[in-house]
């Protein structure tokens, strides 16, 4: 238990230093090294349509980081103790996290990088956290290969030339023809590939679940749950004005998946 609760303090500690280096890199490297086209306009100028694209990614997925943080699933805490005593107050969807010690409703899984649980309150930030965090990564990787490009007169017009990067450039490092800082972008680069599939897998698993009507928690005790049409089962989650939250990061927008327990 002290080991998950550590972990319940590094994970964020670690997720909040990727944003941090990704910022700075964005702003110190890729930023200045796109040099403007004399030919375009001031408004469609490289830096500046990069810099608007990653800001609303980062924006995204910093915004809903947030408020998956700030709206913990209902917390039952009068059904703390053993299950024979949970089981007369609890619906079946209910579960005691060891780390956070307490019952949550519609319980799905615990996230380390977020340090809170996931369920009722905020399962629709937590999916949209996924999704921009992978944009995000994603992108940065693309202008960080644009930058190493560059800088190192590397073509990768070949599928294979990404997968040889990191060995070429340790023993490239190491002879003392590539610099530290070039080197750091490339492991980065790698980190940013990684972690971006991560969060497209998690968040195509959880939209797949919801799909369903089910969660992580049901699935894995082999819970049953009622046959429901899909659309009903996105819409308690997402709400109606799914789209105006899908732009902005904001709780449950018109989502109805709180006020109601599973059954």
């Amino acid at each position: 238990m002290l080991a998950l609760r550590l972990l319940n303090v590094v994970a964020p500690a670690y997720f909040l230093c990727i944003c941090l280096v990704t910022f700075v890199l964005q702003l110190f490297l890729f930023l200045p090294s796109m040099r403007e086209d004399p030919a375009a306009a001031p408004l469609f100028s490289p830096a500046l349509l990069h810099g608007a694209l990653f800001l609303f990614l980062s924006a995204n997925a910093l915004g809903n980081y947030v408020l998956v943080i700030q709206h913990s699933p209902d917390d039952l805490g009068t059904c703390q103790g053993t299950s024979a005593t949970r089981a007369p107050c609890s619906p079946p969807s209910t579960h005691f996290c060891r780390v956070c010690a307490r019952v949550t409703l519609r319980h799905d899984h615990h996230c380390f990088f977020t340090g809170n649980c996931i369920g009722s309150r905020n399962m629709r930030n937590f999916v949209l956290f996924c999704l921009y965090t992978s944009l995000a990564c994603l992108y940065s990787m693309v202008a960080g290969v644009a930058y190493i490009s560059a800088v190192l007169s590397i073509s990768f017009a070949h599928p294979l030339a990404f997968l040889t990067l990191l060995p070429t450039s340790i023993s490239q490092f190491l002879s003392g023809a590539v610099l530290g800082s070039e080197m750091f972008v490339i492991l980065m680069l790698h980190l940013w590939f990684a972690i971006g599939l991560a969060c497209a897998g998690f968040c195509c698993h959880q939209l797949l679940l919801i799909l369903r009507g089910q969660t992580r928690h049901q699935v894995r005790k082999g819970v049953a749950v009622r046959a429901r049409p899909w659309r009903k089962n996105l819409q308690e989650v997402f709400g109606k004005r799914w789209l105006l939250g899908l732009l902005v990061p904001m709780f449950n927008v018109g989502s109805e998946s709180a006020k109601h327990w599973d059954k």
